[in-house]
């Protein structure tokens, strides 16, 4: 014999089953609701004091005013990078452990070290925020003072001429190497260790030219001390309005830039990704940091995530097929 529910109790039991389900989506829709509810840590894989360092602390400034929680800047430098983006790599992916990636961190180190502790697929990718190009400088004494000669040069004088980086497997680096392979240039490699010390020989005379990244360059260049010959970026950077760039002076498509973004771990949820993206791109159009990022020659971006993953994608790519062309590898 069958018993007939009544309506209240079908209600009763209608009621259970949808407080069932909001039981158990219940965290990811607090977490979204609610995040961030304590100080997001915000960790910058490099030491205190380099560019990398600067963007992370500016960031994190702006965006501790958009959440309304205090964004505290860790630095976990290290094997160029590698060891604080796999400290984020591995974090909760709850929203309170944030990476300042970059191009060699993120990009570069997938193809030059032989055994990474983590993928591309480890990060939720949130905002590129910010490119700068390497700077194709020359000593003063180097008898080219524009690229075209430059070109010239090096082509007449195979095995002569020396180019400086910041170490092996630099963006300063493969970008030579990039170069090397298009224009068929024949330049032997000084690597050091860290671009001041690069620097300081360049002005000595001691290396003839090297690549590097334009914020490290802008004073000397200024000062008449280094001569620039060519930026690698797509167009002209304001920094350097009357340096013609490597793609415009006969090598179209040619682009070497360091960038840095901000990444999550994967799994972290959309609706936080997606917080933490309106927060980013709002913290990047205050006239405080595309003053201090732009003066010294950052050109601000601020995209959404697909936008960032799809760019981060490609750099992996461009950055792997130079790594491999120059051999450079690490352990």
């Amino acid at each position: 014999m069958q018993h007939k529910t009544s309506p209240a109790r079908r209600r009763l039991g209608l009621a259970a089953l949808a407080l069932g389900a909001a039981a158990a989506v219940a965290p990811g829709l607090l977490l979204a609701q609610d995040w961030p509810t304590r100080p997001v840590k915000l960790i910058v894989p490099f030491p205190a004091g380099g560019s990398t360092d600067a963007v992370g602390r500016l960031l994190a400034a702006e965006l501790s005013k958009e959440l309304g929680q205090s964004v505290v800047v860790e630095n976990k430098g290290g094997a160029n990078g590698n060891i604080g983006s796999d400290v984020v790599a591995k974090a909760e992916p709850d929203g309170y452990t944030l990476l300042l990636s970059g191009v060699g961190s993120n990009a570069i180190s997938y193809s030059l070290y032989q055994s990474m502790p983590y993928r591309d697929s480890d990060f939720a990718h949130i905002s590129l925020l910010a490119t700068g190009p390497n700077v194709l400088v020359a000593n003063m004494e180097f008898p080219a003072t524009n690229f075209a000669d430059f070109i010239k040069l090096v082509r007449a004088n195979p095995g002569k001429y020396t180019h400086a980086s910041s170490g092996n497997g630099s963006s300063g680096h493969l970008a030579m190497e990039m170069l090397k392979q298009a224009a068929k240039l024949d330049l032997v490699h000084v690597p050091y260790k860290g671009g001041a010390a690069a620097i300081t020989d360049m002005i000595g005379g001691r290396v003839s030219v090297m690549f590097l990244n334009q914020d490290s360059l802008l004073p000397q260049v200024r000062s008449g001390k280094l001569r620039a010959l060519a930026v690698a970026s797509a167009q002209r950077n304001p920094a350097y309005p009357d340096t013609p760039t490597v793609a415009e002076s006969g090598y179209p498509g040619f682009a070497a830039e360091s960038w840095f973004g901000l990444s999550a771990p994967a799994k972290t949820p959309p609706a936080v990704i997606q917080r933490l993206n309106q927060a980013t791109v709002k913290a990047l159009a205050s006239p405080d940091i595309r003053q201090k990022l732009e003066s010294v020659g950052f050109v601000v971006v601020g995209d959404d995530p697909k936008a960032f993953s799809a760019f981060v994608q490609s750099e992996i790519t461009k950055w792997g097929a130079a790594a491999k062309a120059s051999g450079a590898r690490m352990d």
